[in-house]
């Protein structure tokens, strides 16, 4: 099983080509960041992590995610990069393809789109998206970009995105695409993950909870004709989970190929997230 570390990366974060550096130094297989473009003053959207639900202050710092996995990539050489999660319906796919093809060309084939529709209905809707549909939108979103990432002539003719063939180049290194994980644990998960993606992401799952997932991710695939090899599991961590070994074998034993570990000293300085990381490798890789 594949171990990554997530960092919420801000603007007082420290830099992801530091933190990246080290997260492949120590030997953990992945180095992930977020995404949120903007975070709208007047909201009625609950923050989904909190009792209170407010958004915490620190959503509204974020970096962007493709521009920190480049920093990162120029630093490394092995490790996977990966978005957890870009927001689809937030962004163009023309634009966004020749961006995910970019970093997997000079990355050496790279990189891992972890994939989501969003929870805050208003920074959707201000940057362009419909969110009571988006998850339509997102799977048009992705089917567009695969024809761009795969077809020298790529066109497309969906609901939300219609363009005649058009020509985008850089192709990805990977083939036929980077793979797309999908975050969520909506009961519809499953059958978009089996129809048009890569992979699943449960982010604060139960160890029971991730073991059904996969073993209805299996039933789905073989039902559908698919090899159910071809769909990870990536176990999306927070704070304080996922860190022990007997955690990690826990997860292993539940289906999943891939998890990561949520850094919590990226933003007190570049000793404490070091000296972080330090401990996490010798607890998770040991």
């Amino acid at each position: 099983m594949k171990i990554g570390i997530f960092e919420f990366a801000i603007d007082r974060s420290v830099d992801p080509a530091i933190v990246a550096k080290r997260t492949e130094e120590l030997g953990f297989a992945s180095y992930w960041v977020p995404e949120h473009p903007i975070i709208p003053i007047q909201t009625t959207s609950p923050y989904p992590a909190s009792e209170d639900g407010i958004i915490p202050d620190e959503y509204g710092r974020i970096l962007d995610p493709f521009v920190a996995l480049a920093r990162a990539s120029a630093v490394t050489s092995t490790i996977e990069l990966g978005t957890g999660i870009c927001l689809i319906p937030e962004r163009n796919p023309l634009m966004l393809a020749k961006e995910v093809a970019t970093l997997d060309k000079l990355s050496g084939g790279r990189f891992i789109l972890g994939i989501g529709a969003g929870w805050l209905r208003e920074e959707t809707e201000i940057m362009g998206g419909d969110f009571d549909h988006r998850w339509g939108q997102t799977k048009d979103g992705v089917l567009a970009m695969k024809e761009l990432w795969t077809q020298d002539e790529a066109e497309y003719h969906g609901k939300f995105y219609d363009f005649p063939a058009v020509r985008s180049f850089p192709k990805p290194v990977r083939k036929p695409h980077p793979p797309v994980y999908m975050g969520g644990s909506s009961k519809y998960v499953f059958k978009r993950v089996v129809e048009w993606g890569d992979g699943w992401m449960p982010v604060l799952s139960p160890f029971e909870d991730i073991k059904a997932g996969r073993q209805r991710l299996n039933e789905m695939a073989e039902q559908a004709g698919r090899d159910p090899k071809s769909i990870q599991v990536l176990a999306f961590g927070f704070p304080g989970k996922y860190r022990t070994r007997q955690e990690l074998a826990a997860l292993q034993d539940a289906g999943v190929d891939h998890v990561t570990i949520w850094m919590q000293e990226c933003d007190n300085g570049e000793a404490a997230a070091l000296a972080e990381l330090d401990a996490l490798a010798k607890e998770a890789l040991a």
